[in-house]
């Protein structure tokens, strides 16, 4: 009988192969056959079938179990309406598209104009005889696949039915705020957005929000010469998340692209960033600032990043700091790869941890691969835990334990902060870290007094 048992167990625990769970995985996801994306959604489906689903002998999947992303269909997440909208960017003046479970909610949102940009709904611009994104939409996916496949990326392009087509022609002051809610506990959404930036134009994309119980979006953002693109998402919530996001650029001459991340919490998340320095004297940078615990449940977190340098006296910069407690997990896989000819290359990356506790860890690969003779190029990483003489000499001046430490927290976390490049939106950030790391605390206290 333990025998039986036992088989009867493995069997439960087998997976299948990875052509059969990729089978099943499509077969739950919508099949777009025409508009303008056809040729890219075929194309993507083409690639995704030849690489398959990720595995955990992948090399850039041996620190995340790709499990949750690849069943085809996610696990339900209770909704908790009072965590679903993040209020940190509330009171400024943006333009609001807000989404429901993945699908655009128009009575909810602005409308869609502005001076400076055009802005459509994939789903809408799919039924015309053409658009400018049907040039534009895969194309940066598809070239980030190499030299590193990226299957959930493809997955969205083959599938993604929804999603934000952007195209900035002049020096937008006003960002794009889009936001998430949910209602249903199951929704699984995809959503495929696209930025063109033309030549000298600059633009703001905020996200914020809860995208459903589990998420895998792309942004494909294509920066023409001297173009500016500043992106900030913010995820603060109490409850579970589980979600796959990917951002692909493309930097021409003298453009600037700055993307940062912000993290609070979450089961399963993995975030990618695919950058290509395509011209001279161009400006990359990508920062993360990420707080996790095991309070509300498992948290994993994985940052990967891939820079390419293929133009002249261009600069790249990853900082990524994370903040662990209570047996949470953090990761960055993070490349710099400088193409021959690239000379005068300035890159930097950098991935610190702070472990609040022993039962936390950090999962680091950085990496340098360099083709040119005349770069700086730089990696570090570290973990640590808090600077007890630095909590003593705080607690000493009558600062309590609590404010001290994360009055400490917020030290740690400034440099990925200050790659916001907007100081106002930057300090709302800090803010909304401070009162998040202060309510924190007093529940550690509350639900754990000093004997």
């Amino acid at each position: 009988m333990m025998a039986d048992l036992a088989i009867r167990e493995s069997q439960a625990q087998a997976k299948p192969a990875a052509g059969d769970a990729l089978t099943q995985r499509l077969a739950v996801l919508p099949h777009p056959a025409s508009g303008i994306t056809a040729a890219a959604r075929q194309d993507a489906l083409a690639r995704l079938e030849k690489m398959g689903l990720p595995g955990r002998r992948d090399e850039y999947w041996r620190f995340t179990n790709p499990g949750v992303f690849n069943d085809p269909v996610p696990a339900p997440i209770p909704v908790q309406t009072d965590a679903n909208d993040s209020p940190l960017f509330e009171d400024i003046d943006r333009l609001r598209l807000v989404f429901v479970d993945g699908r655009f909610d128009a009575a909810a949102s602005d409308a869609l104009t502005g001076e400076g940009f055009q802005i459509d709904l994939l789903s809408a611009a799919e039924a015309t005889a053409s658009h400018w994104a049907g040039e534009v939409y895969g194309v940066l996916e598809a070239n980030g696949q190499t030299p590193v496949s990226r299957p959930f990326a493809a997955l969205n392009t083959f599938a993604a039915t929804e999603g934000v087509l952007i195209r900035v022609s002049g020096q937008v002051a006003r960002p794009v705020h889009i936001i998430h809610r949910r209602r249903s506990d199951a929704a699984d959404v995809n959503l495929h957005h696209v930025l063109l930036l033309e030549e000298g134009s600059e633009f703001t994309l905020l996200e914020t929000g809860m995208i459903g119980a589990r998420s895998n979006i792309v942004i494909e953002a294509d920066l023409r010469a001297g173009a500016r693109l500043h992106h900030i998402t913010a995820k603060l919530a109490s409850h579970p998340k589980v979600g796959i996001g990917h951002i692909f650029a493309r930097v021409a001459a003298k453009a600037q692209f700055k993307s940062f991340e912000l993290s609070v919490n979450g089961r399963m998340m993995r975030h990618e960033s695919v950058v290509d320095i395509a011209g001279d004297d161009a400006v990359a940078h990508v920062a993360a600032a990420v707080l996790g615990n095991t309070a509300d449940g498992p948290f994993h977190h994985d940052n990967t990043v891939f820079i390419t340098h293929a133009g002249e006296r261009c600069e790249s910069r990853q900082v990524y700091k994370k903040v662990l407690s209570d047996g949470a997990v953090g990761v960055f896989q993070g490349k710099i790869l400088v193409k021959p000819g690239a000379q005068k290359t300035d890159g930097y990356q950098i991935s610190q941890s702070l472990l609040l506790d022993g039962d936390s860890q950090f999962l680091a690969k950085p990496e340098l691969e360099i083709y040119a003779d005349d770069v700086k190029c730089s990696h570090g990483s570290t973990t640590g835990a808090i600077d007890e003489t630095a909590l003593f000499y705080l607690r000493s001046r009558g600062v309590p334990r609590e404010r001290a430490t994360v009055l400490l927290v917020l030290s740690f976390l400034a440099a990925a902060l200050d790659e916001v490049e907007n100081a106002d939106l930057r300090e709302r950030i800090a803010e909304r870290l401070e009162e998040w790391l202060m309510h924190r605390a007093q529940n550690d206290r509350t639900q754990n007094p000093p004997a």
